[in-house]
């Protein structure tokens, strides 16, 4: 009898050790399955027009998709995040499990109007830090593309970026292809030259590798020699990411990462030949159809991040 019992209670006890442990097991998996969840950013540039007319239907959307990080677009300093309050828009993406990182915007240099202009960066640098991101970017900048002209871009940048470093902040800039020429009577290509006369504390780039490309340059090269430079990527092809087979992404990526950078987002543009295109009336596509397009791309190149082992 007493070996009966004792039998009897080193079952229970070992079936409880054996339930606890599957249990344990069960409620892992969710957090294992949530730790692993890849990281996927989009530029909203990329759905403007949808962005613009309903931004909470838009962001939804896109989280559904798998984007959980976006960078916002608010040109010339827009006090406004897509015509919402900053507080707002960031408890929207919240909702929806998207953290914005970035935001494009950019204010031309005015020696005339220093302290008008410097207020309007600081209005910026407060919206950005409200929405809890970490870069604003400029997109494009106006230049003669002189050294003389690029140099006083470069220490306008400078005082910008340290302003921004005020707010806990880095201020960055957007190539697009044409900063991948040389200089106006120069052998100094005019990225590089951004770079190097710019000060590190306070000046990031975040290299379109599609534009880098279409310049002529291996943005990979550019990973490799200028790898705490380059901060975040623009991750664009010539419409759906991956389709094209222009881009070696796997090894952009992996530099990227080899670099201790982290931060990347997709940027779709819309084609000349969309715009060309005709429905089924035979009309050019209307503002609505081409945003429909747009959205079927980013759900197409967010499954290619998805399923691309090199993406993190």
């Amino acid at each position: 009898m007493k070996t009966s019992n004792l039998w009897h209670g080193c079952l229970r006890a070992a079936l409880t050790v054996l339930c606890v442990a599957a249990s344990a097991g069960m409620v892992a998996l969710p957090q294992e399955a949530s730790a692993k969840k890849k990281k996927i950013g989009i530029q909203l540039y990329s759905v403007m027009g949808a962005m613009q007319k309903d931004p909470a239907g838009s962001i939804k959307r896109l989280s559904d998709m798998g984007y959980n990080t976006v960078e916002l677009v608010q040109w010339g300093g827009d006090t406004k995040v897509f015509g919402m309050a900053p507080a707002d828009f960031k408890s929207l993406c919240d909702d929806n499990g998207v953290e914005i990182v970035s935001t494009h915007t950019g204010i031309q240099e005015d020696p005339a109007k220093e302290e008008e202009v410097m207020a309007r960066w600081r209005q910026i640098f407060e919206i950005q830090k409200s929405c809890g991101g970490r870069y604003v970017v400029i997109p494009s900048y106006g230049v003669d593309y002189t050294e003389q002209g690029v140099q006083q871009m470069c220490e306008y940048f400078n005082r910008v970026g340290k302003l921004a470093s005020e707010y806990g902040l880095k201020l960055g800039y957007h190539n697009h292809s044409g900063e991948f020429a040389k200089l106006k009577g120069s052998d100094k290509v005019m990225w590089e030259y951004l770079v190097e006369h710019t000060d590190p504390n306070y000046v990031f780039f975040e290299l379109d590798v599609y534009w880098c490309s279409k310049g002529g340059k291996n943005p990979v090269d550019y990973l490799k020699k200028y790898p705490n430079r380059i901060r975040m990527l623009h991750v664009k092809d010539e419409f759906v990411i991956g389709a094209s087979g222009d881009l070696d992404f796997e090894a952009i990526f992996d530099q990227f990462y080899a670099n201790g950078m982290k931060d990347y987002v997709v940027e779709i543009e819309i084609p000349g030949w969309l715009r060309e295109e005709r429905n089924a009336a035979g009309e050019k596509l209307s503002d609505d159809e081409i945003m429909e397009r747009m959205f079927d791309a980013a759900k197409q190149s967010a499954k290619y991040l998805a399923k691309a082992k090199f993406v993190k």
